[in-house]
């Protein structure tokens, strides 16, 4: 009897740990209208619990393990609800993928070191920000949707720009918080502040953009201070 009502205990607290993804993943859906669709994930090498992990997708040296979509694929991401309900239901530990660009937040991302240098930065310069998201190797600044066009004209006008900046616009992907994936834990290091309607605020790109650029510059050799 000991044993069931362990069993059953151990179940409760297996089961009571199991909304934090499904309802984050709604609450970006739902609330903050952000497109979203199940990532990957990681399993166990060789299908063995206790080994190490790879990425869950048929490619053996996957270079992002976790950190992706796969089935469905990106063009799936969805604000419905029913939709993330059911993929939740079938994968309650599959990390929450946000599909950047259209009406949904786009980002700019540094390595993980320029990222912490560049918050430090941005934060003395009063630069307001909306959510970062942290990996081990990177940091995402999320800021408000931008088109292609738009970004291109911005890094025209430029005369450099950090080298090791990625831009996720349309047709980009993040991974949300909390995940956990072949890099490490995935945080919000500044997390999402919900403004007036409920959505978190976000910064214009070009702010941010202009932003990173002024604290980038000025390292000894005319190099970036954004760099690594």
């Amino acid at each position: 009897m000991r044993e069931i009502l362990g069993r059953r205990r151990r179940l409760r607290f297996r089961r009571s740990e199991r909304p934090v993804l499904p309802g984050t993943a709604l609450t970006c859906a739902t609330a903050w209208q952000w497109p979203v669709l199940p990532g990957v994930g990681l399993t166990a090498a060789g299908g063995r619990a206790g080994t190490a992990v790879r990425c869950a997708c048929p490619d053996p040296e996957c270079v992002v393990p976790g950190a992706h979509p796969f089935d469905p694929g990106l063009l799936a991401a969805t604000t419905d609800a029913r939709m993330v309900r059911w993929w939740w239901e079938k994968r309650p530990d599959a990390p929450v993928v946000l599909a950047t660009g259209g009406r949904a937040p786009c980002a700019l991302s540094l390595p993980a070191l320029a990222g912490a240098r560049a918050l430090v930065a941005l934060d003395r310069m009063g630069v307001r920000l909306g959510p970062v998201v942290a990996t081990p190797t990177r940091w995402s600044l999320l800021v408000s949707p931008y088109s292609l066009e738009r970004l291109g004209e911005l890094l025209y006008a430029k005369d450099r720009v950090p080298s090791s900046l990625r831009f996720h616009g349309d047709g980009g992907y993040l991974v949300l918080p909390p995940a956990e994936t072949g890099a490490g834990q995935v945080r919000w290091e500044r997390e999402p502040v919900p403004g007036e309607d409920g959505r978190p605020w976000l910064p214009d790109v070009e702010t941010v953009l202009d932003a990173l650029v002024v604290a980038s510059s000025g390292a000894p050799g005319g190099g970036s201070r954004l760099a690594y």
